[in-house]
């Protein structure tokens, strides 16, 4: 699950832009992949997993975060 998640905000946040909610939807899409419990994966209305990312340079510096309740 890690790394489909790690691979799918590599492919859709790029250095310098904000991220956006496609990201975040793109991201979503990869985590509730692995959800098996479907109730859960729909637990909250209108559909959307609260979730926060965070994008660290490689040094480990948080350079940007998004997050949606």
């Amino acid at each position: 699950m890690f790394i489909a998640i790690r691979r799918a905000a590599q492919g859709a946040i790029h250095r310098g832009e904000a991220v956006t909610d496609g990201a975040l939807n793109r991201i979503e899409m990869d985590f509730r992949a692995f959800d098996g419990c479907l109730p859960c994966a729909t637990h909250t209305l209108p559909g959307r997993l609260p979730m926060e990312v965070v994008v660290h340079d490689p040094d480990g510096t948080v350079v940007a975060r998004a997050s949606r309740h």
